[in-house]
């Protein structure tokens, strides 16, 4: 049978550096040391292309993948990121031509947590993991790995909450008090997505747990499923007393790391991003920035 992928392309000396299959869902197993969870996870699967060849050869894609899920029923994997390495290592076995793979996943994940023990719920999430493998010359495969999450919290605006405090101190004259000035104070609030991912190198695992945990604190205040009227106003009040830009949540989040994960080395690559979606305007607003760990640990300049 004639191979129209391996036929030179009309367009030669151009090499393509990913082509591969997207938003494929599949279950995966995973069990970590206190539980097992089965993921709802979304991949993406990629090689580079050669110059000299006119197509991938997909279906190794999608065979490679089946197969790396299908075992985790039986042979469940320490991680996300971990599945990724395997399908990423696999795909340079099954693509002879190429010399970098890439796999991206999320998955839905659920942590069970509440404002209170009593109202303790499955709180939904979303797990990031990459794998990017690449051939070196002499054949042998380097590879770096990414694991992450995303979690859904609010933020309540400063700027708005200080320009109500001094409306209100204009209508309302009697309010001046030293007091008046340290109360929370009305604001406008957005729902607020922020995202922690770390860059490691193959061997290494951090538990996400840890990650949405890091992401929440840097947040005005973590939103719950199950919140009766009492639980709402407390919400709001914590997230008053936490009034943040998007700003404040990066730099809140990346300033915490450190201390929160002491066993990453200094190369460890950090991301974090956010976006906040407003409820004033018609727009939203976020804000990211990447570096290293070791840059996140040098003492800060004047």
């Amino acid at each position: 049978m004639r191979d129209v992928h391996a036929e030179a392309p009309a367009h030669g000396r151009l090499r393509l550096r990913s082509v591969g299959l997207s938003g494929i869902r599949k279950p995966l197993v995973v069990q970590r040391p206190d539980r097992q969870n089965t993921l709802a996870v979304t991949f993406r699967v990629a090689v580079d292309l050669p110059s000299d060849r006119k197509g991938s050869d997909l279906s190794r894609n999608a065979e490679i993948l089946a197969e790396v899920v299908d075992t985790t029923v039986t042979r469940p994997v320490d991680s996300l990121e971990s599945a990724c390495s395997s399908i990423a290592r696999e795909l340079l076995v099954r693509h002879a031509y190429a010399t970098e793979a890439y796999v991206e996943a999320s998955a839905e994940y659920f942590l069970r947590k509440g404002i209170s023990e009593e109202k303790r719920s499955y709180e939904d999430y979303t797990l990031l993991a990459e794998a990017r493998a690449v051939r070196e010359p002499d054949g042998h495969v380097t590879l770096r790995r990414s694991v992450g999450a995303e979690a859904v919290g609010m933020t309540a605006c400063p700027c708005a909450m200080e320009t109500c405090r001094a409306k209100l101190l204009q209508e309302y004259p009697g309010l001046a008090d030293p007091q008046f000035e340290t109360l929370p104070m009305i604001s406008h609030n957005q729902r607020n997505r922020t995202r922690l991912v770390f860059e490691l190198e193959d061997a290494v695992e951090i538990e996400v747990d840890r990650v949405i945990a890091a992401i929440e604190a840097s947040q005005s205040s973590p939103t719950y499923a199950i919140l009766k009227r009492g639980d709402e106003g407390q919400v709001v009040l914590d997230a008053h007393r936490h009034p943040k830009f998007v700003e404040d949540v990066v730099r809140d989040l990346l300033a915490s790391i450190p201390d929160r994960f002491p066993e990453l080395a200094d190369a460890t690559g950090v991301r974090a991003s956010t976006v906040s979606e407003e409820s004033i305007h018609k727009y939203n607003v976020d804000a990211a920035h990447r570096l290293t760990l070791g840059e996140l640990r040098r003492p800060l300049g004047p």
